[in-house]
């Protein structure tokens, strides 16, 4: 039987192209039917519309960019969402809310479907390595189903117990992705406004404890100021959101979060959101050149505007 993919955006087309490749019998669809010829130049077949993956699938992988889209995909809300489901696994590989991941499953579920979340960690070149991270939640017996799955996606699996624990699993990783890569993005802005070599920086990140996988792949970027899109930046700014959202509802701190949701805010405002993440460097260098920096409360305004109770 079929495995179906739907959303072949910037992770979703090499996570499907890795399936292909192993040999998935695979049926993908996408929006934009453009994204799909490296799929149908891989031996995939290529469906006219997202109903007719469930018609052909028996487990059907979500990797869409919101939960709007998800709902239309599904048919959710419609009497195409029951059809849809009934007797699939359906398998939630992008990111939304925990909340809205939790619903999903029980609607899932009351449709006759059985459901498992599997968000990934890692950005566009692991997804095209077959080296991301991911995490699993759900019925153990259809998370055992969709585990062989993941293998020529990820790297390493981990279960992460009942749903939305995959979810919120991701959220604490992206949340040390996030500060990590706005800290290394602060580090070379400060570098040059010194007058330092910057690639002098570099090499000694790299040869000290700091490093790591994500400082060797995003300190040649800053350095270059190649902001071509691994993870974009309008991408990082809704995970911000979700992360920021599920702290304030369970009353934790999120200060370094906070203040990087206003940076990637300002960073999408100023027209840099299909942009890599990296492109954060626009907002600090923006504040600099704006004057008093040390003496200013970054980010109160938007982090009190977009999350519910916020400082």
């Amino acid at each position: 039987m079929y495995v179906g993919f739907v959303g072949l955006g910037l992770m979703g087309q090499p996570m499907a192209l890795n399936l292909a490749r192993a040999g998935t019998p695979l049926v993908v669809w996408n929006r934009t039917p453009g994204r799909a010829e490296p799929l149908r130049a891989a031996g995939a077949e290529v469906a006219a519309s997202a109903a007719e993956v469930f018609e052909r699938a028996g487990t059907v992988i979500l990797m869409l960019a919101d939960e709007a889209a998800m709902d239309t995909v599904l048919g959710r809300g419609t009497p195409d969402f029951a059809e849809r489901v009934a007797g699939h696994v359906v398998v939630h590989m992008g990111t939304t809310s925990a909340e809205y991941s939790h619903g999903l499953q029980d609607d899932i579920r009351a449709a006759g479907g059985r459901y498992v979340e599997a968000p990934v960690s890692g950005s566009r070149v692991p997804a095209e390595r077959g080296e991301l991270v991911g995490m699993t939640a759900g019925d153990e017996d259809a998370v055992a189903a969709v585990r062989p799955l993941l293998a020529p996606m990820c790297r390493e699996t981990f279960g992460c117990g009942a749903v939305p624990g995959a979810l919120l699993m991701k959220f604490s990783v992206n949340l040390f992705l996030i500060t990590l890569v706005t800290g290394l993005s602060e580090a070379f802005h400060f570098a040059d406004g010194h007058g330092l070599d910057r690639g002098l920086l570099r090499d000694v990140l790299d040869a000290g404890p700091m490093a790591s996988a994500v400082s060797r792949m995003k300190g040649p970027k800053l350095l270059a100021r190649d902001f071509g899109a691994q993870a974009a930046a309008a991408d990082v700014l809704k995970n911000n959101q979700l992360i920021a959202e599920a702290a304030r509802k369970a009353d934790i701190a999120s200060p370094l979060l906070d203040v990087c949701h206003a940076l990637f805010g300002e960073t999408v405002d100023q027209g840099h959101g299909g942009e890599d993440m990296v492109a954060v460097l626009h907002a600090l260098e923006t504040r600099t050149a704006l004057g008093s920096p040390g003496n200013r409360e970054p980010g109160r305004e938007r982090c009190d505007e977009g999350v519910e109770g916020g400082p």
